[in-house]
């Protein structure tokens, strides 16, 4: 019984390597356990280091550290360029809109339209250095604990700010996003604040270059418990992809110039 389960947690890490993610139902279903067995080999799996937990399963870890936001604002700029504009172009006139720190939301900051009585709250400040000199939009920055590395406050002063309000639309950055819906961050504080921004808008979108889809550069999940769309780049796995979509997520791939 023991070489069986040895082997069984042996081929967990391996499918989790290649494919990215192995959800529990996946894999109990290859292996003819219970899910709660397949429960408690992740959780061995993730003590010991070979495993990153995610909501619903596992994905393989690599070794990673959190880079400054113009380190990122460097990395695969063509396709965070077409997500951005594709982003803009969904923004209408008297929308109220939330805007998350990283990269590619600042992206799209530089984008939004000049639609009327737009009114733009965010937690990033380069979000507020771009928009302070646009008259037409009503800006709010969240205020809290200024987080230097992605030059965005966090804490229970941004939190406490946001229960305040609400939104038409929320765009979203991340540091990883899993097939089973959830998405990666540096620190617990930055997934709280994600989870609470969706709770207030009414439409939530996930801003990702394709490189980071079924990564899992951190430990820190945050679970948005709504439909959401991913938007992303042609340069997305189309496996991924289909696993996303398969759990009745909506993906917008987005194509780069030729």
């Amino acid at each position: 019984m023991a070489g069986k389960t040895e082997r069984r947690r042996e081929e967990i890490v391996a499918r989790a390597s290649e494919m990215g993610l192995a959800s529990v139902e996946d894999l109990a279903a290859r292996f003819n356990v219970t899910a709660s067995t397949i429960r408690r080999d992740l959780a061995l799996l993730s003590r010991t280091g070979q495993l990153a937990r995610t909501y619903g399963g596992a994905i393989a870890p690599g070794e990673h550290t959190e880079t400054s936001l113009l380190q990122r604002e460097q990395e695969g700029f063509d396709a965070k360029s077409v997500i951005a504009r594709w982003a803009a172009e969904q923004i209408g006139d008297g929308e109220s809109l939330l805007l998350d720190a990283g990269s590619t939301v600042a992206l799209l900051a530089r984008r939004i339209p000049a639609v009327e009585g737009l009114a733009v709250t965010t937690a990033s400040v380069p979000v507020v250095n771009l928009l302070r000199s646009r008259p037409e939009i009503s800006l709010t920055s969240l205020g809290g604990r200024l987080r230097e590395l992605s030059a965005a406050f966090v804490g229970p002063l941004t939190e406490m700010n946001l229960e305040r309000l609400t939104f038409d639309r929320l765009f979203l950055g991340t540091d990883g996003v899993a097939s089973d819906g959830s998405i990666c961050e540096a620190e617990l504080d930055q997934t709280r604040l994600k989870e609470l921004m969706a709770r207030r808008s009414r439409a939530v979108y996930v801003l990702a270059h394709s490189s980071k889809l079924g990564r899992a550069p951190f430990d820190s999940w945050a679970r948005i418990d709504k439909p959401w769309t991913l938007v992303t780049d042609d340069g997305a796995d189309p496996d991924f992809i289909a696993q996303f979509r398969s759990g009745g997520r909506e993906a917008v791939v987005v194509d780069r110039p030729a």
